[in-house]
């Protein structure tokens, strides 16, 4: 069985992410769509939110699965038998930093990093500034998945009260 991690933060996550995410599930038997734990950041949601939210979203995809890990991702490749990381890329500065990550990720384990170009509609699209746009009224609801929608207008409100 081939599988393949997609790690992020996912805070939240977007229709570039639900992309990459399709896409990757095309090529691999299984997809673990992995969120990072960060304990030095807090983040709009908490991380079993973030996984509600994907299990939600990505409940029609069979091969599909949603996981965290606090911890190198090549270390959760590893006790997991998997042998690739796939990742989105939205512009060159991405490339830059993907690649370094990539090589140090390979160096560290020998999993490979596939990197995709992003649907080009989704280009500037990222968690931070679909925070930063409902944050100030601005529409977004066809840039995240409804589930997403739903619960990031209500997180926005409930912080406003």
């Amino acid at each position: 069985m081939r599988r393949a991690v997609c790690p992020g933060s996912y805070d939240p996550a977007t229709n570039g992410h639900l992309d990459i995410i399709e896409r990757s599930a095309k090529l691999f038997d299984e997809v673990i769509v992995l969120v990072g734990i960060n304990k030095n950041k807090k983040g709009l949601f908490t991380v079993e939110e973030r996984l509600d939210m994907l299990r939600e979203t990505t409940a029609g995809l069979g091969n599909v699965r949603v996981d965290s890990w606090q911890g190198l991702t090549v270390d959760y490749c590893r006790d997991n038998d998997i042998v690739a990381i796939t990742k989105g890329l939205r512009s060159v500065s991405d490339f830059d930093y993907e690649l370094q990550m990539a090589q140090m990720n390979h160096e560290l384990s020998k999993v490979e990093t596939l990197l995709m170009p992003n649907n080009p509609a989704y280009g500037f699209v990222s968690s931070s500034l679909v925070k930063e746009v409902a944050t100030y009224g601005g529409d977004i609801e066809h840039l995240v998945p409804p589930v997403v929608f739903e619960r990031l207008t209500k997180r926005l409100r409930e912080k406003d009260s």
